[in-house]
């Protein structure tokens, strides 16, 4: 079986000196290599299959065969690694607490251990009819949510 060490060590060398970020390495029993990367600018079709071949080139199909899918990380899937929260700060998201509660806002934040989400929320206050529309800062760890994701408007 080929091991997800050795291709995450073969995607890191590709890495080298581009702009480009790994996601996710994922090996199956049958040898289904899926390796996923992003970019802050999204993902050309060129560098997947540039990143395809030299990932073959390093392995030996002689020696065991295997099947290999290169992509980007998809648009409106939850984020998997601290650089896609930092590459949609100022941007729209959602988030889904553990708890159940669905949350949409706009990422403010975000580092190794917590991320920040200003929501819009309304606000009575006294003496006033109408209630009006306040931001708030919601902070969360990574541990809190079950995802969080880049929100898609067609506005």
């Amino acid at each position: 079986m080929i091991e997800k060490k050795t291709i995450c060590e073969i995607v890191e060398d590709w890495l080298k000196d581009k702009d480009y970020f790994l996601v996710e390495v994922t090996v199956s029993p049958d040898d289904k290599i899926v390796v996923e990367i992003d970019h802050k600018d999204g993902v050309w079709i060129e560098d997947c299959v540039e990143l395809s071949r030299y990932i073959e080139s390093r392995l030996n199909r002689d020696a065991e065969d295997f099947e290999l899918e290169v992509g980007s990380a998809g648009i409106g899937q939850p984020f998997k690694v601290l650089q896609q929260y930092m590459n949609h700060i100022g941007e729209e998201v959602e988030v889904l607490t553990k708890d159940g509660r669905k949350l949409s806002g706009v990422l403010k934040e975000a580092d190794e251990q917590h991320f920040t989400v200003t929501i819009q929320k309304k606000v009575k206050e006294e003496g006033m009819k109408r209630p009006k529309m306040v931001d708030e800062d919601l902070n969360f760890t990574y541990e809190e949510i079950k995802y969080t994701k880049y929100l898609i408007s067609f506005k």
